[in-house]
Formats: structure tokens, C-alpha cells, sequence
């Protein structure tokens, strides 16, 4: 052998080889093992004085227990646990698991797993998926990317596939059909997997999910042949939710009431960020549910889950509503909109450097204003994540709503029809503008600025109050 290689000749290395790739073939793979040992007297102990005899004896160094070709019924809950702990190198045990034996026209045994906690490397570049490959009990690879999605790669086990040869390599793999297959096969029996135990075992789902779940959220905008699937497995809090506690789209939609035909929900960075949103207060009243997308993966997910069981999901951050409305409330809003168009058209003009248009809302009740981006644009939410990753944000104006029953727009009114270049309305514009940025969790354009009019109306109002 080159001197390079010589290793491959030791012992130690031999075990080694034998024990990676060829620990469970079904024949004995056997080695003369040299052993040094000094002999022992007849109660067994060591003669430390006596001189060490070298003997040659016969070892098997592969332990020929192929679990995954057992029969199910013969193999207990702990030989289950002890293989899973053996592979994955972690010590509690798993959460599930998913014993296969397929065979026909495609043949080939697996042995997945679900593990109780999440690894630590799971959201890092360099993660690894949890599947090894086999061949005819040969192992081949660990880390085996075609075998599961990415967005399942937290599954560890083996597949072991009697269809393909031996001598196969990672660059063969991502153009095989019979692994495609059984790709095709394995996500199919993974995601029944989750779905049974969310109907059945509620409580242990949820502790899955609890880990895992923005990884199965991957799955909605990477697997499109699986986006119904996914969709059922998907939770979110809501409005009808307390804290900690989840509904799913399908009892999201069974809840709807009559004459509700979308899907709401907000996004933000926190559940307490969107419960106390200006957005969502009119929905509160009408008693229609918010989800509520406090995942950064979530603004993704929306790009891909346009609908649920024929209903479209919307946000309540973009776009306009009309809540049940009724023509009386049409009319008396057209009203209200034409009484205060020319303040609507001034309060624009000092703030048409940050927002496209300034118009009456429908979604406000007690709050003064808030504000809301077109159909179709990103959410403040979206932006923030985009700048994260260092990528450009395009320039977008958005769009202020004025609460028509709040006490701020008739003060302003008062204000325009005594002085319309009064020098107060433009500093009201302006707050209202900070006071709306606030209530949506971003930073005002000018934060001295902004307390220094705050501060003028305080003392303002305190001097009004005093005469």
C-alpha cells in the first residue's frame, strides 16, 4: 500500500470502515484480531510477574441487526428508542416514529423518526437532514438531501432501497427515479403521520408543533404538491385565542360566521404588538377571528397560501373593507367623506413626502388613525425582514386612515374652517402621521421633532384648561 493509505491496514481503521458501512448486511464480517495478555492463575486472577502471551482469535465486527427489516410486532418500544438514540446521538426519546417495509414496484425499507426537541443546528446553513441511505443493508451516505424535503429534514432514520446499485453517488442520486419515488412516497406517509396525531393526540401535536413548526411552514411556499397537506397542519393564534393556545384554518373556517367570506389576519412582530393593533378593532366588534402571523416566516407563507378551502386569506393591513356594511352606513360614510374632503386633501399635502393618500376608515373605533398599505404591497413587517437579509426595499408610500368618529378630526375641522393656513394643522398632520407609526410598532422619521410637538400641545391644552 502507498505510505499515504498504510492507515487503512491498521486494525483500528479496519473496525472502523466495517462497522460505518457494513454494521447491519446480514453476514458476519470477520477479522483475526491480535490480543496481548498476561495469563491468569487458576482463580482467574493476572500473573503480573508472568511475561505477556500474544494470541490470535477470530472477532465479528459487525452486529448483522438490520432493525428496520425486522418484523414490527418483534421489535419492543425500547429497541425502537435505543436505534433512534444510536443514530441521532440524542439521549431522550422520540416522538414518533414511522416503520416502512414497501414492496412491488418500487422495494425498500424505512425507519423514520420524529425527535422529541428540536437540534440546535436546524435554522443554520450548514444543518444536516437526519436520514441515512442504505442499499441492500450497505450504508452509503448520512445526510442524504433526496431522500425528505428540506422542510422535513428534523426526521432522522434510514431508507434502505433494494433498486439501486451499490457503487451510487450523490450526483446519480438527484437525477434517480426510484429515489424520487420514494421521496414521493415517504413525505406522503410523514405528513399522514403529523395529521393523525393532530386529530388523535392533540397534546403530543402540539408539542411537535411547538418545535418544528416553523420548518412546516417552509413547506407551504418550497412544496406546492403538498400545500393542502401542509395547510391543515398549520397553526396560528388569533383573536378567539388565549395566549400560548392555537387554532388551525379548518376550525378558523368552521367558525366563520354567515356572510364572512375571508380569511383575516395581521402580521407583526408579537402577539401583543397585533391584539392591540388600530387594525383590527373594527373586526373585534363585528366578532370576525384575526389570525395572527407573529412568525418572520409567515409574511413568506402568505406569498404562497393565497386561500383555504376556497375561502382567500387577507390582511387587515392592506387594501380596503367593507364589514357588513349596510346602505345607511355606505351612505352616511360617503357623507362624512365629502363634509371633510378638503381637511383629508390638506393633511395629504403636508405629508405627501411619506404617504400616497389620506382617507376616511372603516376599520377604526376607537383609535384616530392607522396605517394600512395597498392591496399588493409590503407589509412593514416584510420590509424589516428584507433589510435584515441586505436586501433593497423598493420606496413605498402608504396610506393614512382617519377615524371619522374621533374627537381629534372635528377639533381639526374646527381649526381648518377659523384658519385653513393655520400653522397648528400641518403640526397635527404630523403627529397624527408619528401617532400611527407608533400604534404599528415602527419608529418616527423625526423622534425630537416629534416630542417637542407633543410637548406644545400639551402645554396648549393645559393653558386652554387653566382659562
Amino acid at each position: 500500500m502507498k505510505s499515504d493509505y498504510k492507515e487503512y491496514a491498521s486494525e483500528w481503521r479496519i473496525k472502523d470502515v466495517v462497522k460505518k458501512y457494513s454494521d447491519y448486511i446480514s453476514y458476519p464480517v470477520t477479522m483475526d484480531v491480535k490480543k496481548e495478555e498476561k495469563p491468569k492463575d487458576k482463580e482467574g486472577k493476572v500473573i503480573e510477574d508472568a511475561e505477556t502471551i500474544t494470541t490470535i482469535e477470530e472477532q465479528t465486527l459487525n452486529s448483522m441487526k438490520a432493525i428496520w427489516k425486522r418484523d414490527k410486532k418483534d421489535i419492543t418500544d425500547e429497541e425502537y428508542s435505543e436505534f433512534y438514540k444510536h443514530i441521532s446521538h440524542d439521549y431522550t426519546n422520540p416522538l414518533e416514529r414511522l416503520h416502512l417495509s414497501v414492496e412491488g414496484i418500487l422495494d425498500y425499507k424505512a425507519l423514520l423518526y420524529v425527535p422529541s426537541n428540536a437540534p440546535h443546528d436546524m435554522f443554520m446553513r450548514e444543518s444536516k437532514v437526519g436520514v441515512s441511505l442504505y442499499v441492500k443493508n450497505v450504508f452509503i451516505m448520512d445526510d442524504c438531501k433526496h431522500i425528505l424535503p428540506e422542510y422535513l429534514r428534523f426526521v432522522k432514520g434510514v431508507v434502505d432501497s433494494s433498486d439501486l446499485p451499490l457503487n451510487v453517488s450523490r450526483e446519480i442520486l438527484q437525477e434517480d427515479k426510484v429515489l424520487e419515488k420514494i421521496q414521493k412516497n415517504l413525505v406522503k406517509k410523514v405528513l399522514d403521520l403529523l395529521k393523525r396525531m393532530k386529530e388523535k393526540e392533540n397534546e403530543k401535536y402540539l408539542e411537535f408543533y411547538a418545535e418544528f413548526g416553523k420548518v412546516i411552514k417552509e413547506g407551504l411556499y418550497s412544496d406546492w404538491s403538498n400545500k393542502e397537506k401542509l395547510a391543515d397542519l398549520v397553526l396560528f393564534e388569533s383573536t378567539k385565542t388565549e395566549e400560548g393556545k392555537y387554532t388551525s384554518l379548518k376550525d378558523y373556517v368552521a367558525g366563520m360566521p354567515e356572510g364572512q367570506k375571508e380569511i383575516f389576519y395581521i402580521s407583526g412582530d408579537s402577539r401583543k404588538a397585533v391584539e392591540n393593533s388600530p387594525h383590527i378593532e373594527k373586526f373585534k366588534e363585528k366578532s370576525f377571528e384575526v389570525l395572527f402571523f407573529t412568525d418572520p416566516i409567515d409574511e413568506f407563507v402568505t406569498n404562497s397560501l393565497t386561500e383555504y378551502d376556497g375561502k382567500q386569506l387577507k390582511s387587515i393591513g392592506k387594501g380596503e373593507f367593507e364589514l357588513e356594511e349596510t346602505e345607511e352606513e355606505k351612505k352616511k360614510k360617503d357623507e362624512i367623506k365629502k363634509e371633510h374632503q378638503s381637511l383629508l386633501e390638506l393633511i395629504k399635502d403636508n405629508l405627501k413626502d411619506d404617504i400616497e393618500e389620506v382617507r376616511i376608515s372603516n376599520r377604526l373605533t376607537d383609535s384616530a388613525v392607522c396605517l394600512v398599505s395597498k392591496e399588493g404591497g409590503l407589509t412593514p413587517q416584510m420590509e424589516k425582514i428584507m433589510k435584515s437579509m441586505n436586501q433593497e426595499v423598493p420606496k413605498s408610500k402608504r396610506i393614512l386612515e382617519i377615524n371619522p368618529k374621533h374627537l381629534i378630526l372635528n377639533v381639526m375641522k374646527g381649526i381648518f374652517e377659523k384658519d385653513k393656513k393655520s400653522e397648528k394643522l400641518g403640526n397635527y398632520a404630523e403627529l397624527l402621521y408619528d401617532q400611527a407609526l407608533i400604534a404599528e410598532g415602527s419608529s418616527v422619521k423625526d423622534p425630537v421633532k416629534f416630542t417637542k410637538r407633543l410637548s406644545e400641545l400639551m402645554v396648549f391644552e393645559g393653558s386652554e384648561l387653566s382659562k
